[in-house]
């Protein structure tokens, strides 16, 4: 399985959310821009997760991905989990 990248993981953010690509995912570099500046609450970031699992098999505990601020920690949590495996 490949590695989640951050175009992955904003598609899959605005899917869930229901954005379009002019969102603030689109708008620069928002690797450690936190889930809520960018608009998402825990419902958002749980949603998310389920639609990883769903694509990646990743599974992760709901409070590791509350606690998961910025793209780049989801990102991190999850491709750490792909490496290591099941």
């Amino acid at each position: 399985m490949s590695e989640l990248t951050l175009t992955e993981l904003t598609t899959i953010l605005q899917e869930c959310a229901g954005e379009d690509e002019t969102s603030a995912l689109r708008g620069g570099d928002v690797l450690d821009t936190d889930f809520k500046d960018l608009g998402y609450d825990s419902l958002a970031m749980l949603e998310t997760a389920a639609r990883i699992q769903i694509t990646y098999g990743v599974v992760l505990a709901d409070d590791v991905v509350v606690e998961a601020s910025t793209p780049r920690q989801l990102m991190r949590l999850v491709n750490q989990s792909i490496v290591e495996g099941p």
